[in-house]
């Protein structure tokens, strides 16, 4: 065989490879999204309408599996070592997935993952509606008057409560008393039921209670305020501690690298399209407090860094990182 003929084979079959991983993907058994959160929380709430919409696409079924544990590590681990057949999948924060190393709890980074966002959600600090905090200084000059003892709920290390608080913490100068949970919505229970005074927890997760005045909130985690349908607006954090901000928290699904191309390819294009213009996405972001940002790709990777930055930081700073984050990739901000 001439050279020139060899190059039309191998060009010919280096077509025919990426036509066939860009090929729509047709599952032929129940896709698996294991949840690593406990039912009712954010990452549950978003995945399930998430993967309602994904069904109808693939014509396929598609399994949520709740396996809260380790804050989150459980179920991400088990996603993580499953076959890469394309079949399990998990979903939560992106800012969890990417720090899960730097707490000494899953050996993967947010680069070992295709990333298919779907919306990002904000921390509120929260309040049992009995305690006495009616704003948000009066909580940080109670904070301040007994360092540790103001209990916060939130859905343990690594979760999008406890970065909430930390970075209160840290910014305020404040200390409190940590309380774990398996997931948001436990989280937020907990403090309704007087378990806690606080939770930080996002705002997805305390609508509900915010709506039947059984929870107050105080302030927003951030630096832009937030309105919540059945309630009104609730001010943002850099009101009371100037200069706060907090980067964006976006959430998703996301499927192991090394799974066929197809599924991915077919992913892609799904988000790109139907995902991109959801209406149920959109009506759950628009009565959650949440932002409705369909990404993915190299654009979700880049979008979702500043927030696993922040918060390695933020835990390497408080002494609670197993793995200094520059060793991994997060360079210092």
């Amino acid at each position: 065989m001439s050279a020139t003929a060899f190059a039309r084979l191998a060009c010919a079959a280096g077509l025919f490879a990426a036509a066939t991983a860009h090929a729509q993907w047709q599952p032929s058994k129940p896709i698996t999204i294991i949840v690593p959160w406990a039912a009712g929380g954010s990452t549950d709430q978003v995945t399930r309408v998430t993967a309602a919409e994904i069904e109808k696409a693939l014509n396929q079924k598609v399994v949520i599996l709740n396996q809260p544990g380790a804050s989150g590590s459980v179920g991400t681990k088990n996603a993580l070592e499953a076959p890469k057949d394309g079949y399990t999948w998990t979903a939560g924060a992106a800012k969890d997935l990417g720090t899960y190393k730097v707490l000494g709890m899953v050996d993967t980074s947010a680069k070992d993952w295709n990333l298919y966002l779907n919306v990002a959600h904000i921390a509120v600090v929260g309040v049992n509606a009995d305690t006495p905090y009616q704003t948000m200084p009066e909580l940080l000059a109670a904070m301040k008057a007994k360092p540790g003892a103001v209990p916060v709920a939130t859905a343990g290390v690594n979760s999008s409560g406890h970065a909430a608080i930390e970075a209160i913490a840290r910014a305020a100068g404040v200390s409190y008393k940590h309380v774990t949970y398996d997931g948001g919505n436990p989280a937020v229970v907990a403090t309704v039921a007087g378990e806690t005074q606080v939770t930080t927890q996002l705002a997805a997760e305390q609508t509900d209670m915010i709506r039947a005045k059984k929870i107050r909130p105080l302030a927003v985690v951030g630096d832009k305020p937030l309105e919540i349908e059945g309630f009104g607006t609730v001010p943002p954090l850099s009101q009371f501690i100037p200069g706060f901000k907090d980067p964006i928290n976006y959430f998703g699904i996301f499927v192991p690298k090394g799974v066929p191309a197809e599924v991915t390819g077919t992913l892609d294009k799904l988000w790109a399209g139907a995902i991109a213009n959801n209406e149920a996405l959109k009506k759950y972001a628009q009565g959650r407090g949440a932002l409705f940002a369909p990404i993915a790709g190299d654009a979700a990777q880049n979008a979702v860094f500043p927030a696993i930055q922040a918060y390695a930081w933020t835990q390497q700073a408080a002494g609670k990182a197993k793995v200094s984050p520059d060793t991994v990739g997060i360079p210092k901000p």
